[in-house]
């Protein structure tokens, strides 16, 4: 690929991860949390059925201690979902950065370094890949367990 449109590419993963995290903090803020910090329990309805009630949760948007408010099921699902998508965006971005910073970290770590530049670059994304696929693995099993603990 040329190195223009990678940096192109790149450019835009940069800005569609920006916007990711802005939609993800105006949402946060309107709905006064998100589902990570909520949760979902079975209610005893008053004809004696069982229905789930899910609750997304703020910490310190409602006070010290955060609070919860009753949620749609499909916002809960959305907001869960949304907090998921937040660690690859961010991922992205950051490699995206190195891939764009590439030629002159390589110039400026070419001498007199501890480690130079290509390896630096490589261990940056190897370490952000493996971080940030692990924490989106976390969130997604954590979502399995809400969901099925319920």
């Amino acid at each position: 690929m040329q190195r223009r449109a990678r940096n192109r590419i790149c450019i835009w993963l940069i800005i569609g991860g920006l916007l990711n995290v802005l939609v993800y903090t105006v949402i946060y803020g309107a709905l006064g949390g998100d589902a990570k910090n909520g949760g979902l329990e079975l209610v005893r309805q008053p004809d004696g059925s069982m229905e789930k009630v899910y609750y997304i949760g703020g910490h310190y948007l409602r006070g010290i201690g955060g609070q919860q408010k009753q949620v749609p099921a499909w916002e809960w699902y959305y907001s869960y979902l949304h907090s998921i998508s937040i660690w690859p965006t961010q991922a992205v971005m950051i490699i995206s950065m190195l891939i764009l910073a590439r030629p002159h970290i390589i110039a400026t770590m070419r001498e007199n370094t501890w480690i130079r530049g290509p390896t630096f670059i490589t261990v940056a994304i190897t370490l952000t890949t493996v971080l940030y696929s692990a924490m989106t693995i976390w969130f997604i099993i954590q979502l399995i367990q809400d969901v099925t603990a319920v």
